[in-house]
């Protein structure tokens, strides 16, 4: 084997590199956590099966919307996505009907001192009617999932 046809060839290659490969797109039609699979539907109209396993980048979990670039593998049961890599979330229901700031400092001021009122009782070992503490602990989740967007 002489060298120059072999670095020849190499050399060649690397000239003129091949077409980048361009992954297949898609969005996440279903995704069941607790299970870890779900599907993708692709672009060209294929559902793919999308295993947990799939998901890149610390991603353990995905919401149907979800854009996302993947590979193809044939499995036992059919298309399997692999690599799996979110391009685009969906835009969050959450963050979109999420109230003004200064509405939310206006809340947080009333809890605030509903919390006040408490702790003053607390401090003198009095737990807060069954009623209050329904009320503020109604409160808080609501101000948590505010907040949790």
């Amino acid at each position: 084997m002489k060298g120059s046809s072999f670095w020849g060839a190499t050399l060649g290659k690397m000239e003129n590199p091949e077409k980048e490969v361009v992954m297949p797109t898609g969005k996440v039609k279903f995704f069941d956590e607790e299970k870890g699979f779900g599907f993708i539907a692709s672009d060209e109209g294929q559902e793919v099966f999308l295993h947990i396993s799939a998901l890149l980048d610390g991603v353990t979990q995905v919401t149907p919307g979800t854009r996302v670039e993947f590979g193809i593998v044939d499995g036992k049961k059919g298309a399997q996505a692999l690599s799996v890599r979110v391009l685009e979330a969906p835009p969050s229901l959450v963050k979109m009907s999420r109230k003004p700031a200064d509405e939310m400092s206006v809340i947080v001021e009333d809890l605030i001192r509903l919390l006040d009122n408490i702790s003053g009782g607390l401090k003198r070992g009095k737990q807060p009617e069954t009623a209050q503490s329904q009320k503020i602990a109604t409160l808080l989740r609501k101000l948590a999932d505010e907040l949790d967007a």
